[in-house]
């Protein structure tokens, strides 16, 4: 980030939620030493993460998945419902396949494991702001593959035919977002900028009904159409 828009835009405001102490204030320092983000809060479990995002309204929440009380998921589709602006961030230290698909039903933003370097972490909590839906390289070959061949949705089904209700740019973009590309490499794959990458995933995932880009790309790979329709 530049140094104009350090001193010009505000920080981003950051919940962090982990049972365990000392990986809590861990993370809380590493983080308010980056001078575009800013930890507002913390919480012991997801019961506590929901009181604490009401009161503190952060931009992203960064919650631990498996806590005492109530776990980060549940907690997450609670987010939903009384803080709908925060993006939520799961960690895990473990790569759980059915988590990680209950996870993006519940309509989290982006699921991280905590093998992250301290630089990828803060660029994931930027790219959540940007809509990006970060998920970890490791973990998005795994989650479409999951979604490919289980039974669960990961979202409720929009009311239209996707392919009849998005433009085949969209969907093109769409299918990128599938293989873990950013808005920033779409951009440069397509020739196109990043602000019209931003836009058409804005306007599919209206079109879906879909609250993000991480449920929009698994209904084209679940409904078969992650290949152009001559392909099919």
């Amino acid at each position: 980030m530049s140094e104009q828009a350090t001193l010009t835009a505000a920080p981003i405001r950051v919940l962090v939620v982990d049972d365990q102490p000392l990986f809590r204030m861990a993370i809380s320092s590493l983080i308010n030493d980056e001078p575009d983000l800013e930890v507002v809060a913390q919480a012991e479990n997801g019961l506590l993460a929901v009181e604490r995002a009401r009161e503190a309204e952060p931009d992203v929440v960064l919650m631990d998945v498996e806590m005492p009380v109530m776990d980060g998921i549940e907690a997450a589709g609670l987010m939903q419902e009384h803080v709908p602006c925060a993006k939520v961030l799961m960690l895990s230290v473990v790569e759980d396949d059915e988590r990680l698909v209950e996870a993006v039903r519940r309509g989290v933003h982006g699921y991280l494991l905590k093998d992250l370097r301290p630089d990828q972490l803060f660029e994931m909590i930027r790219a959540a702001m940007r809509d990006e839906s970060p998920v970890s390289p490791a973990l998005v070959g795994r989650l479409f593959a999951q979604l490919r061949g289980g039974t669960r949705s990961p979202a409720p089904a929009p009311v239209i035919e996707p392919r009849a209700a998005l433009s085949e740019r969209e969907l093109e973009i769409l299918r990128l977002v599938a293989d873990g590309l950013t808005n920033r490499q779409i951009g440069r794959q397509l020739h196109i900028t990043e602000g019209t990458v931003k836009n058409h995933v804005h306007n599919a995932l209206h079109k879906l009904h879909m609250e993000n880009r991480i449920q929009a790309a698994a209904y084209v790979v679940r409904h078969g159409l992650g290949l152009p329709p001559q392909f099919d």
